[in-house]
C-alpha cells in the first residue's frame, strides 16, 4: 500500500513529496541535481522502481524559487547538505525510525555523501546518479555509509571525476559504469539500468541495516 503526503522542510519552507510503502524496509531521501526540483522526471522514475520494491521515498525541493536561479547557490555544496539534513529531520517519526538512504543526481550527489559524512549512524546508503562525488571534498573521507557510484559510459568526464572521487571513499563501495549511457542517462534501458542498480543497493544495505 503507498500513502502520498506533502512535508514542508525548514524555516525557507521548502516542500517535500512523501510516499510511504507498507510494509517499508526502508526509506530513501532524494537530492535533485541543479537547475532540477523535486519534480524531476528522472528521479521519479528511480522513486518508483524503489517503492515497487518495498521502500519508502522523500523527493524534496532543495532550494526556493529565488534561490534556484542563483548558479552559486545551485553549486553550494554546503548549503544543499544542510537542506539535505533538514530534510532528514523534517521526516514523521515513523519515517525516521527506518533504516536511511540517500539517493543523489549531480550536484545533489556531493549533497547527500556530505550529509551521509555528517550523520554516519543513521545514513546507512547512498547511491549517486551521474553525480559529482568529487565536490564533496574532503568529507569523502568521512563517509561510513556503503556508496554506489553510477555513471554513465559516455559520460567521460564525469567518469573520471567519479573515479577520483571513489578513490578518496574509505566505506563499502563499487562504481558501476552504464555502457554507452551519456550524463542524463537518456538513452533507451539506461535510466531503468540505474533504478535496478539502486534498488538492488539500498534493498542490501537497508535490510542489513533493519
Amino acid at each position: 500500500m503507498l500513502n502520498h503526503s506533502r512535508i514542508i522542510i525548514g524555516a525557507q519552507g521548502l516542500e517535500g513529496d512523501l510516499c510511504t510503502v507498507e510494509p517499508a524496509r526502508g526509506v530513501v531521501a532524494f537530492a535533485h541535481g541543479s537547475g532540477s526540483s523535486r519534480t524531476s522526471r528522472r528521479n521519479l522514475q528511480v522513486a518508483q522502481t524503489l517503492q515497487w520494491r518495498g521502500l519508502s521515498t522523500l523527493l524534496f525541493d532543495l532550494l526556493t524559487p529565488d534561490e534556484a536561479d542563483d548558479r552559486a547557490k545551485v553549486f553550494d555544496i554546503e548549503l544543499l547538505a544542510q537542506r539535505m539534513l533538514e530534510a532528514l529531520d523534517s521526516l514523521p517519526a515513523k519515517a525516521r525510525s527506518l533504516p536511511l538512504g540517500l539517493f543523489g543526481a549531480s550536484t545533489g550527489a556531493a549533497a547527500a555523501l556530505v550529509a551521509a559524512g555528517r550523520r554516519p549512524d543513521s545514513v546507512q546508503a547512498v547511491v549517486s546518479r551521474g553525480g559529482r562525488p568529487d565536490l564533496a571534498g574532503d568529507a569523502l573521507g568521512l563517509v561510513r555509509a556503503a556508496t554506489l557510484l553510477i555513471v554513465g559510459g559516455a559520460d567521460t568526464e564525469v567518469l573520471e571525476l567519479n573515479r577520483a572521487a571513489y578513490r578518496l571513499l574509505r566505506c563499502e563501495k563499487r562504481l558501476d559504469i552504464v555502457p554507452r549511457a551519456t550524463h542524463l542517462f537518456q538513452e533507451a534501458g539506461a535510466l531503468e539500468t540505474v533504478a535496478e542498480l539502486a534498488s538492488e543497493w539500498f534493498l542490501a544495505h537497508l535490510s542489513a541495516a533493519a
